[in-house]
């Protein structure tokens, strides 16, 4: 049933104005059916009464020759008049709303004769064009009026039933009002979805470039407000991210000093040993408030964004790092790859990710998949791997593990953490996983548009 369910808010709203449009014509229909059925003896019974008042009054006194030519005359197909000496109604057994209201209506206009007698009955006739149809009758009225002289004046009015509900017309009525609904509100509902489709597009951007343009504020009153809702919190989330950054720059610039009278007093230190271990570790203050700084500043995000081959920036970043010595295997088409990025800072990514698998695991075995929506890196190694609950660990700011990570390398534990950055910063995202063969694998989703 979900799937019949359009999942657009302009489809949406366009199916629910055509439902109801639709159901409420076709009600509407219905009871105009409806009425006019019922309205079909008292409208008709005015004219009814009117006609036969007429032919009352032209019959009246007149000869018997006379009378036949005039009922000739009055009768046609629907409106039949003829004379007798007596009723052609025996006597009157109906009674209902309809025969009361005809039969006032005959009164109103007849002329007022003492013991003047009335009769009718409404009856199923076949008509005489139908013999050769089975079960067609034609709802038929017969009224008989008494006249002067002992003669009756007898009636049969065929009833026009009303046109069946199911007809071209009404499906024509239909199609029209149908089509001229869907057209002007597609119109209608375009524009007004126009600004939520917008407002959906700049969410998804706010996720890989905070310093995005703001929104126009357009639209409907509840999409203005929510525009600027959105327009402010973007401003903020810019001005703390700046704000971070200006702090760590600070800290950064004010470390500098005190690390660099540090260095050189621990030159004038006589002993070797203690003087090597206090320059190793100044050396690792100097690598933390680097690192720290050019997490903090982001610099994915102020690199311009350009199109590149990916297929062949991959292969460089493998090259270079097995170039430094490094076990590095890859798996790759001759097909070029085109990829919107920020390509310094992609690489850069790239790179701590591929030396990562092969400095620790061994090896590092790349591969690309393209895929409709985007490419997929995967890149495995054949170290211990990583235990399952603490693979969202190792991409938190300065973690380590302590097991495979030795701070004997110089890692700060930004590694990870910035190369996640950067990869969501271009709309992607890093998934770890622990082979069953053993080593670890490391899955880079990223868009192409």
């Amino acid at each position: 049933m979900k799937r019949l369910i359009p999942d657009s808010l302009a489809a949406r709203t366009l199916v629910v104005l055509i439902l109801g449009l639709a159901l409420s014509h076709a009600i509407s229909i219905a009871l105009y059916t409806t009425d006019r059925s019922e309205a079909l003896v008292s409208i008709d019974g005015r004219h009814i009464g009117e006609r036969i008042a007429t032919v009352d009054r032209l019959t009246q006194g007149s000869s018997p020759s006379d009378r036949q030519r005039l009922v000739n005359l009055a009768s046609d197909a629907g409106f039949k008049v003829s004379t007798s000496p007596v009723s052609a109604i025996e006597k009157q057994t109906q009674t209902s709303e309809q025969i009361s209201r005809l039969r006032d209506s005959l009164i109103s206009h007849l002329d007022d004769e003492p013991n003047r007698k009335i009769r009718l009955r409404y009856m199923d006739m076949k008509p005489e064009n139908a013999d050769d149809v089975v079960g067609k009758t034609v709802k038929t009225v017969m009224i008989s009026i008494s006249q002067k002289g002992e003669n009756w004046l007898n009636f049969a009015v065929s009833l026009q039933p009303s046109k069946p509900f199911w007809s071209f017309r009404y499906t024509l009525s239909m199609l029209v009002m149908l089509g001229a609904v869907a057209f002007f509100s597609s119109v209608f509902v375009r524009q007004l979805t126009q600004p939520l489709q917008q407002f959906a597009r700049a969410s998804q951007q706010l996720g890989v470039d905070v310093a995005a343009p703001p929104l126009p504020e357009r639209g409907p009153l509840e999409i203005r407000l929510a525009t600027q809702a959105f327009n402010q919190m973007q401003r903020r989330i810019r001005r703390f991210v700046e704000d971070r950054t200006q702090m760590i720059a600070a800290i950064s610039h004010d470390l500098g000093t005190p690390i660099a009278r540090m260095r050189l007093r621990a030159e004038f230190v006589d002993d070797a040993e203690q003087q090597h271990k206090m320059l190793a570790d100044l050396e690792h203050m100097e690598k933390m408030v680097f690192s720290a700084l050019s997490f903090a500043r982001d610099d994915s995000v102020r690199e311009p964004v350009a199109k590149v081959d990916f297929r062949t920036m991959l292969h460089r970043v493998c090259d270079d790092i097995s170039d430094a010595g490094f076990q590095v295997s890859l798996t790759i088409d001759d097909k070029t790859l085109a990829c919107n990025c920020r390509p310094v800072a992609l690489r850069r990514a790239l790179s701590n990710l591929v030396e990562n698998a092969a400095r620790y695991g061994g090896e590092a075995r790349v591969s690309l998949v393209k895929q409709d929506d985007g490419i997929v890196v995967t890149i495995d190694d054949d170290g211990p791997g990583i235990p399952q609950d603490r693979h969202e660990d190792v991409f938190k700011p300065f973690y380590r593990l302590e097991t495979s990570r030795s701070r004997e390398t110089g890692g700060t534990g930004l590694c990870m953490t910035v190369a996640r950055s950067t990869i969501r910063a271009h709309g992607g995202d890093i998934v770890l996983s622990n082979r069953d063969e053993g080593g670890l694998r490391m899955k880079v989703y990223l868009p192409t548009v």
